[in-house]
């Protein structure tokens, strides 16, 4: 049996964290669909920015859409949803026989609003609006004002995968606004069933803190996090509060882990997937992670939930002088700042195209 479908049977939906035209237009993503166990896929700004610089396959479109004197912004969005509809008619197959529990494929909003709440909203709505798929997430990062706009875009009926999370924290505040956005829904008598992830972040944590303590705390404290948070995701499914919201016709928000691509040499490149093997998560794999899983990656027990040994990990690392309120805190604000880095650039490079489409009319 495939590694993948062990994860699968255990209870793990696998997304892919990547989206090209190449990989829809060759048939890769059919393949990884039907060899690999991927029910899902998940984009961002720093993904479609490597897609369009390295694929020409957009090239074309870019110089149609440019003649046609749209922006930057319009084009990239018409190029992404373009991909993603196509994706997420790929993956309906698996929304629909799970009956819409998975099948999912995720498109941010422009990094460039994460302190404008309404902004954010409406962008939500209008991206939902254009794709015209009932499988479409929109990434939404959970900072302080993303946590408003995403209890506001889940009231309004858009489903939202909230990115850019770290801590027990930062899960727990975007499950708060998950079941805020639905029971406002429920007040009003709206439809409950609006879907949600929360997607926390991995191995930044170890890659933040790998020159900072002693090899034999290294690449231990994603994992340490990751078993913290999965505990209270659990106690949070089994609460009066959540079964509440179920009984009236919602869906629990699921947890979603990212960044699990074993960025240290010295450790294996299946190590993530391997750790984060959990029952009614999703995961989403790096291209290259899950290949090398397919190859010679195993799974072998559950994420366990009674965190027997996480007060001595945390402890350790703290006396090695690290605050994992503080760095949580980092590492989402640098999340935040590299995607915005990643928009400029991806602006940037359709602008340039764009603008040799003018230059070769003048010659």
């Amino acid at each position: 049996m495939e590694a993948t479908q062990q994860l699968q049977n255990l209870g793990q939906s696998l997304w892919l964290d990547n989206i090209t035209r190449e990989l829809l237009s060759s048939g890769t993503l059919s393949r990884y669909i039907s060899e690999f166990s991927i029910t899902g896929l998940t984009s961002n700004p720093t993904i479609f920015d490597h897609a369009i610089k390295e694929d020409a396959s957009y090239d074309d479109a870019i110089h149609q859409k440019a003649l046609a004197g749209k922006s930057a912004e319009t084009i990239f969005f018409e190029l992404a949803l373009e991909d993603l509809v196509q994706a997420a008619d790929l993956f309906w197959p698996a929304h629909d026989d799970s009956d819409g529990v998975d099948g999912w494929v995720s498109l941010e909003v422009s990094p460039l609003l994460v302190n404008d709440i309404g902004g954010t909203v409406k962008a939500a709505e209008n991206i939902k609006k254009l794709a015209q798929r009932s499988n479409l997430f929109i990434k939404i990062p959970g900072t302080v004002e993303g946590i408003a706009a995403i209890e506001e875009a889940i009231f309004a009926g858009v489903p939202v995968n909230v990115t850019l999370l770290f801590s027990l924290e930062h899960y727990l505040a975007a499950a708060e606004a998950y079941m805020r956005g639905i029971e406002r829904r429920v007040a009003a008598g709206l439809d409950p069933l609006v879907a949600s992830v929360a997607s926390v972040f991995i191995s930044r944590w170890d890659v933040a803190i790998k020159n900072r303590v002693p090899a034999a705390l290294r690449n231990r404290l994603g994992i340490t996090i990751a078993q913290q948070i999965y505990k209270a995701y659990c106690e949070l499914r089994a609460s009066k509060r959540w079964q509440k919201l179920v009984f009236a016709g919602a869906r629990p928000q699921l947890l979603l882990w990212a960044s699990t691509g074993a960025k240290d040499p010295n450790a294996s490149d299946t190590f993530y997937l391997e750790a984060l093997a959990a029952p009614d998560t999703v995961i989403t794999i790096p291209e290259k992670t899950l290949l090398a899983f397919n190859d010679h990656g195993s799974v072998k027990d559950a994420m366990p939930t009674d965190l027997v040994d996480a007060d001595e990990v945390f402890a350790e690392f703290t006396r090695e002088g690290i605050d994992s309120d503080e760095l949580a805190a980092l590492l989402q604000r640098e999340g935040v700042s590299a995607f915005i880095r990643s928009w400029q650039e991806l602006m940037n490079c359709i602008t340039e195209k764009s603008r040799a489409v003018g230059e070769t009319r003048q010659v």
